[in-house]
């Protein structure tokens, strides 16, 4: 019986779908391309579009309350010039050229206001402006008064530059101009001088010449004014009187003063002006630009009326509280006499002078990858602790000064300075390793004639080029960039005596280093903060808080005690500002610049190189050294730090001096002395990071030697000692070539400082095996930079001699 056919019971066909509904992770990845998925829309009941609503409703009223605070701020800051007893707008006056005179400039204005003109010379002029129903108080500066121009644009609530229609702005005029730039500036004005016959056609080309010169400098600026003009002289009097004035970071949470008049009896200075700021506090020392900190003896009220005139007897406003006022104490007095540390005499130390007391006594061993500290001299029942305050002080004076020659004149010898062995120098060693390589010893002569050989042949293109084309501290300059760090091991010295300050890390970002260890006795004389932040906010919001300051506005008299008479005569020719510290910032520490080289200063900037370095109100006179800037001014794993012997373009440094900390973020500018006083050069600009004693500038040198057999992966190299025993001392340091190879002494070989080193792959007979030392270095103490009328010889670096 045959089989029966069916057909198929339906004709619905299910096929596998185009994409599967349980696709992978990656598969999904790529389907998104990176976008992200957002919920689905759900239904808005009337309730939430009720919340919503009222939400736009807050929303509103939150930006409404937000413009009116704004306002507020703003009429409060506007405030307080108003009225017939509101402070005046301070104007510093600035003539960039020659034929610029800030008085004439300021008799113009005076004239279109139809007021009289100025008749005598003193510098500060104050006039009201009935129309604005304000008053302006003009700083009339001389043309290059450098110093008074700095101090006259702290204090200033905007600065006038005038220009000159037929002279340009010379070096001085650019110098200052940079230095207020790094200084920090409120709102400029730029006007061009009157009295000059400017022919009506060509008005319009100078005008846009001048505005392009200032906006390279302020690019905000859109207009240049013109004195001769009197509509241009209305603008700028609407201009200075109107508005509120831009504040200038630095400045604020600080107060300050404009003296109006000055007058000084047995050593009281009573300056008469108006708070500007914030609150005047009596506890807070106040600082004098060129004459330094002083105390408030008390702060008496000074009214006057319309006339000008006293109006009454004054009354004593505030006087300090003995119990919370700072005191001029800015080091801490170290104790002597609890650590005495005495020089040995020549009864102590009998026998051979340049040897330890043990004669014949071994170095200690040195642990992995460091150097021994090295054994000092000292008197009998002398502690480690008090020992390692003893301080080559003939060191200490020349370091810095000569590159790395300051241990070279170190007098303490601790080893005889001809090496063991010498009686061996005449003879030929030879010597066999496991790997083949023979090694011949070479007599005195001979490895002479090779030495010097090879240095002539490696210096001998360079030393010319370098005779002809650079000199002096130019050419120490170019040798440190093509050389960097780079030092030749002497051959009279062993090296473990010439560089005993120096110590091998094996990793200068990671390796440990005490910051307390070995330190200077400078370190004993500053203070430290634990926390320098915190103690800047704590600070800033203590003064806020402090009752019986004195407001904003308020004219007064402050009397400090203590004042030197120089400092009454500045007020004829020059203003005299004061500004109120915060409390702390007397004390002295170290404190630390972020700084970058300007571009247009060509001489050489080498580190602990006498320049003026002005940050807020201060100017001092300090010897910095530079170091590497990390990222964000980070600290690092060890917090050690590079140490830089040139400033160079380009990049940012970190300039360390020892010197008063100043709160907050505050600009400054480095200058260097010319033969001219009032005519300095602006080496750099930055701003402050911190006060911070431990960081650790390490001061890097390089010792280098060369392969001279070369087996796998050993090699025999020289030049880098000249005695076994600096081979043996500095045999747990480790070596690295310039071409990245890694590697360490096996042994010493012969007795001219040749040795066997093992790499961790071949090297090239082309390369250079080098040591890395390094030591920590510590600036100079700064002082207080006193202006004077001529140049002082003795504060002009040695490079400018040069």
């Amino acid at each position: 019986m045959s089989e029966s056919f069916h057909h198929r019971p339906t004709l619905k066909q299910t096929n596998k779908p185009f994409k599967s509904r349980h696709a992978t992770k990656a598969s999904l990845k790529e389907r998104s391309k990176g976008r992200v998925s957002r919920p689905a829309a759900k239904i808005v009941h009337a309730s939430r579009a009720k919340a919503g609503a009222q939400a736009k409703v807050n929303r509103r009223n939150h930006a409404k309350q937000i413009q009116l605070q704004k306002r507020q701020s703003l009429l409060s800051a506007v405030r307080v010039f108003g009225g017939v007893d509101g402070a005046p707008r301070v104007v510093a006056v600035v003539p960039l050229c020659e034929d610029a005179d800030s008085r004439a400039a300021v008799s113009a204005l005076s004239k279109s206001l139809e007021l009289p003109t100025q008749a005598d010379q003193e510098s500060v002029r104050k006039i009201k402006v009935e129309r604005f129903k304000t008053s302006l108080q003009f700083v009339q500066l001389a043309y290059a008064d450098f110093y008074a121009t700095l101090d006259a644009c702290k204090v200033a609530d905007y600065v006038v530059f005038v220009l000159s229609p037929a002279v340009e702005v010379g070096a001085w005029g650019e110098t200052i101009l940079r230095t207020l730039q790094a200084q920090g500036l409120p709102d400029v004005v730029s006007v061009v001088a009157s009295g000059h016959n400017i022919d009506p056609k060509a008005r319009s080309g100078i005008l846009k010449s001048l505005l392009s010169f200032m906006q390279y400098f302020f690019p905000e600026q859109s207009r240049v004014f013109d004195l001769n003009a009197l509509s241009d002289q209305l603008s700028i009097v609407r201009v200075l009187s109107e508005g509120k004035p831009r504040d200038v970071r630095w400045r604020q949470g600080r107060s300050w003063l404009l003296a109006e008049s000055v007058d000084w009896a047995d050593g009281d200075l009573a300056l008469t002006g108006v708070v500007r700021g914030t609150k005047l506090s009596p506890n807070r020392l106040v600082h004098l630009p060129n004459h330094g900190d002083f105390q408030v003896l008390k702060i008496t009220s000074s009214p006057v009326g319309n006339a000008g005139s006293m109006t009454g007897e004054p009354t004593v406003l505030a006087d300090p509280d003995p119990e919370d006022a700072d005191s001029l104490v800015s080091t801490n007095d170290p104790d002597d006499m609890q650590n005495e540390q005495t020089w040995p005499t020549e009864e102590d130390m009998p026998g051979d002078p340049f040897r330890h007391p043990a004669e014949d006594a071994q170095l200690p061993d040195a642990n992995p990858g460091t150097t021994p500290r090295a054994v000092r001299r000292v008197q009998k029942g002398t502690s480690e602790y008090q020992a390692a305050w003893i301080i080559d002080e003939d060191n200490e004076e020349d370091e810095g000064e000569q590159d790395d020659d300051e241990d070279a004149q170190n007098g303490s010898v601790e080893e005889p300075a001809e090496a063991p062995g010498h009686l061996e120098d005449e003879m030929e060693v030879e010597t066999h390793n496991e790997e083949g390589v023979t090694f011949q010893d070479l007599g005195d002569e001979e490895e002479n004639e090779q030495s010097v050989g090879f240095v002539l042949l490696r210096f001998v293109s360079h030393s010319a080029q370098r005779l002809e084309s650079w000199r002096g501290r130019q050419r120490e300059e170019r040798d440190d960039r093509e050389f960097p760090d780079e030092v030749d091991t002497p051959k009279d010295v062993p090296a473990r005596i010439r560089f005993q300050r120096y110590r091998g890390l094996r990793s200068f970002r990671t390796s440990p280093w005490d910051p307390y260890e070995n330190l200077p006795r400078d370190y004993a004389r500053i203070f430290q903060f634990e926390d320098f932040k915190r103690t800047e906010r704590a600070v800033r919001r203590r003064s806020e808080e402090e009752v019986g300051a004195i407001p904003v506005g308020t004219r007064v008299t402050v009397h400090l005690k203590g004042v030197p008479r120089d400092a009454a005569k500045w007020n004829t020719t020059r203003p005299l500002v004061a500004f109120s510290l915060l409390q702390h910032e007397h004390k002295k520490s170290v404190v630390h610049f972020a700084v970058q080289r300007n571009t247009e200063y060509g001489d050489s900037v080498r580190s602990k190189d006498p320049l003026i370095l002005c940050v807020g109100p201060r100017r001092l006179l300090v010897k910095p050294v530079y170091s590497q800037y990390t990222q964000g001014g980070a600290r690092g794993a060890n917090n050690v730090h590079k140490f830089e012997r040139y400033l160079r373009h380009g990049d940012t440094y970190v300039a360390t001096i020892y010197g008063p900390i100043l709160l907050g973020n505050q600009p400054c500018a480095l200058l260097r002395e010319t033969t001219n006083a009032n005519a300095p050069s602006l080496v750099a600009m930055g701003s402050q990071l911190n006060a911070d004693p431990t960081r650790i500038n390490a001061k890097r040198i390089i010792l280098s030697g060369h392969p001279l057999k070369i087996h796998k992966k050993t090699a025999t190299i020289r030049y880098m000692f000249f005695n076994p025993e600096d081979v043996l001392y500095y045999k747990p340091i480790q070596l690295y070539t310039k071409y990245g190879r890694m590697g360490h002494i096996r042994e010493s070989l012969g007795t001219h400082g040749y040795f066997k080193a093992h790499f961790d792959a071949p090297i090239t007979q082309m390369d250079t095996v080098c040591m890395s030392l390094y030591k920590r270095v510590y600036p100079k103490w700064s002082e207080l930079f006193v202006e004077e009328e001529g140049p002082d010889d003795s504060r002009i670096s040695d490079a400018m001699e040069e």
